[in-house]
């Protein structure tokens, strides 16, 4: 960096201090070095500290994505065999046991963001965007929903190939409506993480493991096709609402309007269900490691959604069979065919391809939110809290005044998640 930028972020920070926003700072920062350099801007000075088809590769924020989406694929796979656990018992009421995940993502975020925003703060934001995040919340339960009477009343292999769909709705409701614009590397790295999927399907049909007899395929094909659609919308609005507001305020919401719609649903639909449930020690046991391993999942998936995209997080979850089989072998006493290791090996490979030729900032620079990330939240890996702390570190500011990144006074704390 020349030392004219320099001195632009000096102004910049120094205006700060005397009562300028922090936004504002970046803004500053940008506009004075964009004049020496042809508008480039903040992000645009951090993306070009590392060059070449590999500079996103050369980050931490590269291995921790990697990293992040296969412990989100274990967690949710935990989930998939405590509920398997549970069917082994006899008890089966799939709307009635997400309620608890629901109530507990409630009761921890909704509470944090009363905390933060006062009983006054958090209804003003209820009136202002509560509706927004009752229809993210609805998506996401209509799609657990859907895909457990899918799996009910299809085959899996009909099931798995139908949830291809969830990557397609991420990729085309993002290209439309969130502005993002695809490069051939990432397709070409979808296309093999799918390719690696269908080395799975592959391998369970040989195994004959796949199957059985689908007891509505038409029926089950539908809820399918419905379940992977709300999934799409779920996951693309939840990577939205995450860069512009803070996690807890969204996962809280999520919780809040999940477990009334959630809980609704079981009353109509999981009546008969609970009543003839086998209840004992051990399904008590196994809800609690399945609500558990559902709220982990809930609580960190948006660290990704920041980091990567909601198209990422979706082929992050394709391993999920490969984890299946591995916790399987000791739980259900599953054999590994030779192919599972071959597939997962792709899916990994398939996950590199999409980062090739990304910069610095990777896809935690998001298009909807301006050139320096201006409209979004400066929490835990967003780009903007790069761009503030790189701008930052010129001046020695301290990280809790470096700005709140908020799309709204609702949320313009010195420090947000």
């Amino acid at each position: 960096m020349s030392d004219s930028k320099n001195q632009s972020t000096v102004e910049a920070y120094a205006a700060n201090s005397n009562g300028e926003s922090p936004s504002s700072a970046v803004a500053v920062n940008a506009t004075a070095s964009g004049e020496d350099s042809g508008h480039e801007t903040a992000a645009d000075q951090i993306d070009q500290k590392k060059k070449g088809f590999l500079a996103y590769f050369h980050t931490k924020e590269f291995y921790i994505t990697l990293l992040l989406g296969q412990f989100l694929a274990i967690t949710n796979t935990g989930t998939n065999t405590f509920n398997g656990l549970l069917a082994e018992r006899g008890t089966n009421i799939p709307a009635f046991q997400s309620f608890f995940n629901y109530c507990l993502l409630n009761l921890v975020f909704t509470s944090y963001t009363i905390y933060q925003y006062g009983f006054k703060g958090w209804f003003e934001m209820l009136w202002k965007r509560g509706w927004k995040y009752i229809i993210l919340s609805f998506c996401d339960v209509e799609g657990n929903y859907f895909m457990v009477l899918a799996y009910k009343y299809t085959t899996i292999l009909s099931a798995q190939l139908i949830n291809f769909w969830a990557i397609a709705i991420v990729v085309v409701v993002s290209f439309l409506f969130l502005r993002v614009r695809y490069h051939v590397s990432q397709v070409v790295g979808i296309l093999v993480c799918i390719g690696g999927m269908g080395v799975l399907i592959a391998s369970d049909h040989i195994q004959g493991t796949n199957g059985g007899n689908a007891l509505d395929q038409v029926k089950g094909d539908l809820f399918a096709l419905l379940g992977a659609t709300f999934y799409g919308l779920a996951n693309t609005g939840e990577e939205y609402f995450v860069s512009t507001a803070p996690m807890y305020e969204v996962i809280g919401q999520m919780g809040f309007f999940g477990m009334i719609i959630n809980g609704v649903q079981a009353a109509i639909f999981d009546r008969k269900s609970i009543r003839d449930a086998h209840w004992d020690g051990h399904v008590g046991g196994y809800l609690a490691g399945y609500t558990l391993c559902l709220s982990i999942f809930y609580s960190t998936a948006p660290l990704l959604f920041r980091l990567a995209s909601a198209a990422f997080f979706n082929i992050s979850l394709l391993t999920m069979n490969f984890w299946g089989v591995i916790i399987g072998i000791e739980v259900f006493g599953y054999s590994v065919h030779w192919m599972y290791p071959i597939a997962f090996v792709c899916i990994i490979v398939g996950q590199l391809i999409y980062f090739l030729g990304r910069r610095v900032l990777g896809e935690a620079r998001k298009p909807w939110l301006g050139e320096n990330q201006e409209r979004g939240v400066a929490g835990f890996f967003t780009a903007r809290r790069k761009i503030e702390a790189d701008a930052g570190a010129a001046t020695n500011t301290p990280a809790g005044q470096r700005g709140s990144g908020s799309d709204n006074a609702l949320t313009n704390h010195s420090t947000e998640v």
